[in-house]
Order: structure tokens, then sequence, then C-alpha cells
């Protein structure tokens, strides 16, 4: 392996594999582990797939199919309320065969991994986080710097807070809102002000917004409305080419498996992520593109699905009650679980759970980093509610019983 990757963990998955190795599962086995949507997806996927198989027999471009890139581009002025002139399919879109793919190579083509005046570049990543960002930082020989996503910081980084030689090294910073895993959700004054910190110091801002279309109560702002504000009132400081933000079929379509998404951003960014993506990217097949073009054009879909969502906490809402911490997350489709009154960390209960209970949950520990001695995630469980609303039901009463408080 290459030096710049010796300090990378195993990967969560392969980890909790090794964690419950020859552990016999106590019960019949649910898994809440891994973020993968079991609600259906539309008819018309398939359909429009099998109206466009001849197109597999061509080689497909880098940048999709002008079709896909308009649909993208109407979905966004629908979803974010932009206004129309706003977003430019051709120059301000670019489709992506899968988000974690583009949240990667995103950091290569636009992060420098030096700054001739403060030295070694520095990433700055949310901790807890979606695991790429920490990969992609060490493949352009940045240093990852982690930013606590706690409870005491409304479980999203603060990062005007961090020291300002750090910030002054900064190439890059990646924010999930929805976060993954703790479903907290950037208001317009975050996204502002995070804005305003890229302008002071010359950073990029990789907005992973993959889960903008769950959601419990309003929709989620995006850093598009907050781009779209500041061009109407301070139109002497554009924002554009500072920010890459990604959006997923996977999590709003249930389509994990069509490896569909797009980023969004500035001429200029979209121009030079494009340029690496021809040398080391994966285009989306034109069947593909065709689907996902039907599925950003329809909105009726997802409604149904989130509502769905609404009904599983609803259900965990009743079933754990104060227990672990509870809160409800205003977005995404996980529950975050502090089990320390369990006199458990993260996982002991995981290896608990699975024996005893038969349900499969994430260590917080795995999608997290120690940084001043401390893994914020080391208490915590990661459950996916993906299921059917009996069978989350059933996998949350088994929670409960097994882990119990320290009396």
């Amino acid at each position: 392996m290459s030096w710049r990757f010796q300090s990378l963990p195993d990967y969560a998955f392969p980890r909790l594999r090794a964690l419950l190795d020859g552990i016999t599962p106590g019960a019949d086995e649910i898994i809440l582990s891994i973020g993968e949507p079991q609600h259906a997806f539309p008819n018309f996927i398939t359909e429009v797939l099998h109206e466009h198989k001849s197109e597999y027999g061509k080689y497909p471009p880098i940048d999709g199919s002008p079709a896909l890139r308009v649909a993208a581009a109407h979905w966004l002025e629908r979803r974010y309320r932009l206004p129309s002139d706003f977003i430019d399919p051709d120059r301000h879109i670019l489709p992506v065969n899968g988000t974690r793919e583009g949240l990667f190579m995103a950091a290569l083509a636009l992060a420098p991994d030096f700054n001739a005046r403060d030295g070694r570049a520095a990433v700055l990543i949310p901790n807890p986080f979606y695991q790429c960002y920490a990969a992609a930082a060490l493949a352009i020989n940045a240093e990852p710097v982690y930013a606590p996503a706690t409870r005491e910081t409304g479980f999203l980084p603060d990062f005007a807070s961090m020291a300002p030689e750090t910030l002054a090294r900064t190439s890059l910073v990646y924010i999930c809102s929805p976060a993954n895993p703790q479903g907290a959700v950037a208001d317009l004054d975050y996204w502002t002000k995070l804005l305003e910190l890229a302008h002071i110091y010359d950073f990029m801002i990789v907005a992973d917004e993959c889960y903008a279309e769950i959601y419990d109560g309003a929709p989620p702002v995006g850093v598009l409305q907050a781009m779209a504000q500041e061009k109407s009132s301070r139109p002497d400081k554009p924002s554009f080419n500072r920010v890459l933000a990604f959006h997923s079929l996977s999590k709003r379509s249930n389509v994990p498996g069509l490896r569909s998404g797009f980023a969004v951003g500035g001429g200029q960014a979209i121009s030079q992520f494009k340029r690496l993506r021809s040398y080391g990217g994966a285009p989306s097949p034109l069947p593909v593109c065709a689907a996902a073009a039907a599925a950003w054009r329809d909105d009726a879909h997802v409604a149904q699905s989130r509502a769905l969502y609404r009904e599983k906490f609803d259900a965990a809402e009743k079933i754990i009650g104060e227990r672990f911490k509870f809160y409800r997350p205003p977005g995404g489709f996980f529950l975050w679980l502090d089990v320390s009154e369990t006199g458990l960390t993260g996982e002991e209960a995981a290896v608990k759970l699975w024996r005893q209970a038969g349900v499969k949950v994430l260590p917080g520990a795995y999608l997290s980093r120690e940084s001043a001695g401390v893994n914020p995630g080391a208490s915590y469980l990661r459950l996916a509610l993906v299921h059917d609303l009996e069978t989350t039901k059933q996998a949350l009463t088994r929670v409960t019983q097994i882990l119990t408080p320290i009396r």
C-alpha cells in the first residue's frame, strides 16, 4: 500500500465483519448497519432502462446526456427555489457514476496539496464523517484535520472556531448536510458563514447533500441557496467557483445500484473537475442517464418514500423514548444513539445486540477518528431505518430490551 494511506484503518464494514466474525446471531437477523434503502424504487426506472437498452452498445460521454443535465438543473431550481437562470446545465452540472467516486475525485481535481506560504495543505473534515473524505485528503498528500461535530456543536462542525493557522493552510472543506450519521441540517446562516470563511481563507467547499430529499419537517436549506442570496446582495463576491455540491439518486429514489449522481458548481470548478474525470472517471452508461433523468423529473415517488421514513421515526420516538439521549433528526434516515448509559462502548453494544438479538448495527467509532485524545463516536451506534415499518419496530424493540441502563 502507498505510504500515504498507511494511517487509514479498515473501512467501516470490513471492521464490522471482523468484529462480529464467529458470533452466532441470537435471533432472526435484521441488518441496520448499512444505509441501503429498502423502499421500492419507481417502476419507470426499469422501463426506461429497457427502452434505452440499445445504448449500452455506445461509449457514454463523461458529461452524461443533455437530458440528464437539464433534468438535474430543473430539479435544483424546484428544490431550492433558485432563479431560472442561476444554473446552466452545460456549464454548471457534471454527472458522476455514484457520488462516492465524485466526492473522492473532487479533492484530486480542485485542492492543492501545498501552500507556498503555509506548507502542507489541510483538508477539514467533520468528525464523524463519510469515510471517503479522509482517503481523498491523503490521496493529495494533504493533512486531514477533523472538526468535532458533537452534541455540543449541534452535530455540525464549527469550522470558524478552528485555529487561524490551520484555516490559513486549508485548501478544501468537506461538509455533509443532512449529516451522516447524525441527521443535523445546516441552515442558511451556517452556509453563509461558511462561504464567508472560504473567501477569507481561500478554500474550496465540497458539499455532500446526498440526503437532501429525506427530511422530517421543512426541506433542508442547500448551499446553492446561500450562493444565490449572495449573488443578489453582493455581486462583487461570487462564490460559485468555491463550491462543488453533490446530489445522488441512491437515497432520493431508492436506487443505490443505479450508481448515478451529479456535481453542481461554477463553470471553472466543473471544468477542472471534468478535465480530471476525462482521464480517470467512469461515465454513466447512456441507459442509466436516461433513467436518472426520468427520476430527477419526478417528485411524487420521493414524497411517498419520505412519508415512509416519517412513520419509522414516529415509531422510533415511541419505542425508544428518552433512552440513549434520543433525538429526532431533521434529515437523513439514521438514528445516532448514545449508549453510554449502558456502561458499554459502541463496539461492545454492537456485539451484544448481534449475539443476543440478531440486530446488526454500526459502532459510531467506525465513522469517526480520535482527535485530541477523544473519538466522538466511541459511545454511539448508527442505526439505518431502511426496512419496512414492522421490521423496524421489531428491531428497535429488541434494541431497547437488550441495551438497558446501568441502575
